[in-house]
């Protein structure tokens, strides 16, 4: 287990706020002795996914002795000391045994650490002291391994690290074996991941070039339960869940979304874990690191948080989470873009609908804006030396600046070619009257320059991304029209 410095704990404590520590139980005691420390406050804290919040504090003594407690029993996971310097200090399971004794020194290492009357940190400490002399050996024989000089020792030193691996491997299993229900059992098999065995069929066989993958994702969730709260309380699990999602999910929508359905299904019978991974799924596509998978959060909004089972949100967060998925319904990829009916620069009414081309660009942007200062004219560039000649139309929107700031910033970086059109606010307070949604709204525009790729019938093929990539999915588009 790692050791990182806590410095910013006291603020996750906030974390508590919103997700209960544990459900109404018998009480914890766990008693402490941490020397050197006297009349110092030191803290009990645990992991929930990647963040670390604080579970109690207390003051130790004269005699460095105290002892947390409270009224409600502790939820199972990996918890951890935190000095007085908010560093932390050795780990601690916790689970069924609630009711126990801690003695350490914070100049000894955490191995050194006793624990009275807790057999999982007992068993837990056995498993850490012997990985560490394993582990140990088996750098020993790499170092080496390295620097073998004949055949005879390196496959000496081979089958020496392969032993070692096997051995670690029946210990663990062994372990899993003696406390199936423990809580070093869930996390060693939450570590685990499968190991892809040969392909079956003999040497004439077919090659199935796919079922190494097939393999791995179909085990990399074996023995593992959603319903097993303790599980986020580990630093293990949420960057497993990751992995799965980057590595093992395709990335379009619709599997996401079985995938995420499936999990959330799994996990609806412990309000903890259902919590915590829908909390997670909003979170991490609210604002998605790659394009489209926005629509993922609006299908969790849709099937989960607007359908009443999101009731442990804050009002602020419920709020921040339902505009921004009213924000997104309209423009997710594959979608007809909403029309915009603007005014050009000649004062004279202009439509996006009625803009003829097998690409638009609809580009918002502020000519007051930095970013906008610096990329408008390189997309002027881009478009007059290239797109023009491929048949795309770029249809400018000023989102704000000022419109003779506008007409200025165009007539100086002769901006020639484009639609070039802004909302009068007669247009404004007209839409406003009739209760539709804006402009901004409709593209969620919150920053500027903010583009979109829109084919001929006007639908969304990429949208948020830069000119350059820009470029690449018109090349690819249209190479794919070509072979067509």
């Amino acid at each position: 287990m790692k050791n990182p410095n806590l410095k910013k704990s006291v603020g996750l404590a906030l974390l508590i706020l919103l997700y209960t520590v544990g459900s109404a139980q018998s009480a914890y005691q766990i008693k402490l002795v941490l020397r050197p420390f006297k009349n110092s406050l030191v803290y009990l804290g645990y992991y929930y996914g990647k963040l670390k919040a604080i579970a109690d504090s207390l003051t130790l003594d004269e005699q460095s002795e105290g002892t947390f407690q409270g009224k409600t029993k502790l939820a199972g996971g990996i918890y951890f000391v935190v000095s007085p310097k908010k560093e932390i200090l050795f780990e601690v399971l916790i689970d069924q045994q609630q009711h126990f004794s801690i003695v350490a020194d914070s100049s000894d290492s955490p191995d050194r650490v006793k624990f009275i009357g807790s057999p999982d940190n007992e068993i837990f400490q056995s498993y850490t002291h012997y990985m560490a002399r394993q582990g140990k050996a088996i750098t020993e024989a790499q170092v080496k391994l390295t620097s073998a000089t004949t055949k005879m020792d390196s496959t000496a030193l081979i089958d020496q690290i392969k032993s070692l691996n096997a051995d670690v491997l029946r210990y663990r299993e062994e372990l899993q074996k003696k406390y199936p229900t423990s809580i070093l059992t869930t996390m060693l098999t939450a570590l685990r991941e499968p190991v892809v065995p040969k392909q079956p069929g003999g040497a004439g066989a077919k090659k199935d070039s796919l079922f190494a993958y097939r393999y791995f994702k179909s085990h990399y969730w074996d023995g593992i339960s959603f319903t097993d709260d303790r599980l986020i309380r580990t630093p293990f699990f949420e960057p497993k869940l990751d992995k799965y999602y980057k590595d093992l999910v395709p990335p379009e929508p619709d599997s996401m979304n079985r995938e995420v359905d499936k999990m959330l299904l799994d996990a609806r019978t412990n309000k903890e874990m259902f919590k915590y991974l829908l909390v997670h799924f909003t979170q991490k596509y609210i604002n998605p690191e790659y394009m489209g998978q926005d629509a993922v959060f609006v299908h969790i909004f849709e099937k989960y948080i607007n359908t009443g089972q999101a009731d442990f949100f804050t009002d602020k967060y419920r709020k921040f989470v339902n505009d921004r998925a009213y924000s997104l319904m309209a423009n997710l990829i594959g979608l007809p873009a909403a029309d915009l009916q603007m005014t050009d620069t000649l004062e004279k009414p202009s439509t996006l609908y009625l803009v003829q081309a097998n690409f638009t660009v609809v580009c918002f942007w502020d000519p007051t804006c930095s970013h906008c200062k610096e990329s408008v004219p390189k997309l002027d560039s881009i478009y007059q030396a290239k797109w023009k000649k491929e048949g795309v139309k770029l249809f400018g929107v000023m989102v704000e600046g000022g419109k003779e700031n506008w007409l200025k910033f165009i007539r100086d970086h002769n901006l020639s070619g484009w639609i070039h059109v802004y909302q009068t606010q007669a247009q404004h307070d007209a839409e406003t009257a009739s209760n539709k949604p804006g402009f901004r709204q409709m593209y969620d525009v919150y920053q500027t320059p903010m583009m979109y790729l829109l084919d001929k019938d006007k639908r969304i093929i990429a949208k948020k991304l830069s000119y350059q990539q820009f470029d690449q999915v018109i090349d690819l588009k249209l190479k794919q029209a070509k072979s067509n």
